[in-house]
């Protein structure tokens, strides 16, 4: 009975200082003190509104007043950091080659109508900026507006190059890094631990782990950015009658688990911003915020500041 009795009391503690730390998690850990803070982040520079990845695409979503510049590196045969999604170049340019057996002054321009990935049937028709930009030019051209660099594939010279360009135009305080990979969000921080870090693929599975077995308000994090997908918006990129009933099961699943606002309220209290994407409707916009997401990244920059000053929602200062 008396040992029913402790571990009855034992569990009750435990889980009524898991509580009180999930609301008040500076009880145990220093708020990070973020350089920036992003509610408008433009998805490879607002992709539904310019040929994505385009310094016409970036100075367009700056123009708007965007608070962050999103983006994909990769490196080419002479090793320059250029931005580009796609290793391969037929998606972009027609061109069936990859970026890194071309030196860059060999680089095809883009096609004129690129995809939209994240607009179920949406082209997005290019003017006349057709040409894959260095990352320095973006880092020259906007030294005072934060980016998002995905660092798309696992090289150590890119990352090393990537690194420098970011203590070279001295923006360690306005970047962000990472990748889906653990092992490129390692090497990323090994590099250079002073340029904050997403959280990968499966540190976001162990984030979940943390905060449903209530461990998380004790764990120290590394990571300063959390940036996941709203995974209910699915049904708007694929034809909801062509989901079979386990893709709509896991869907369902992965939007429970994820969305969740009092996971996004802990680690917002902790310093840790948190960024849904690809979010291109209002009614997505609106959940975001409304879930306590620190940011939303879209291709349609235009239609999110729109929605933002309709509603108040107020750039950060």
């Amino acid at each position: 009975m008396c040992a029913a009795v402790y571990v009855l009391s034992t569990v009750t503690g435990y889980v009524l200082t898991s509580a009180l730390l999930l609301k008040c998690p500076n009880l145990l850990h220093r708020k990070r003190r973020g350089h920036f803070l992003s509610r408008h982040i433009s998805h490879r520079g607002g992709a539904g509104e310019n040929l994505e990845n385009t310094m016409a695409a970036f100075q367009h979503a700056v123009d708007l007043g965007t608070d962050m510049l999103e983006l994909d590196c990769h490196l080419t045969k002479d090793e320059q950091v250029v931005v580009s999604h796609d290793a391969n170049l037929h998606r972009s340019t027609g061109i069936n080659a990859n970026i890194s057996d071309m030196v860059y002054n060999e680089l095809p321009l883009y096609r004129c109508n690129l995809d939209v990935t994240f607009q179920r049937a949406c082209i997005c028709a290019g003017g006349e900026d057709k040409r894959i930009p260095l990352l320095s030019d973006v880092f020259e051209a906007f030294p005072n507006t934060p980016v998002n660099i995905d660092i798309k594939v696992n090289n150590d010279t890119l990352i090393k190059k990537v690194s420098e360009l970011v203590v070279k135009y001295d923006r360690e305080n306005l970047t962000v890094w990472g990748n889906a990979s653990n092992k490129i969000v390692k090497k990323c921080y090994k590099e250079n631990p002073r340029i904050p870090v997403l959280f990968s693929f499966p540190r976001v599975l162990q984030l979940l782990g943390l905060f449903y077995s209530g461990l998380l308000p004790f764990v120290p994090l590394k990571e300063q950015f959390l940036e996941i997908p709203m995974p209910s918006i699915i049904t708007k990129l694929k034809d909801p009658d062509r989901l079979t009933r386990s893709q709509r099961f896991i869907t369902w699943l992965a939007d429970t688990l994820l969305m969740r606002k009092a996971l996004f309220q802990h680690l917002t209290a902790r310093g840790i911003q948190v960024y849904i994407w690809v979010l291109n409707d209002e009614e997505d916009f609106q959940r975001a915020f409304e879930l306590g997401a620190t940011g939303v990244m879209t291709d349609f920059p235009t239609r999110l500041k729109d929605f933002m000053d309709r509603n108040g929602i107020s750039k950060p200062q």
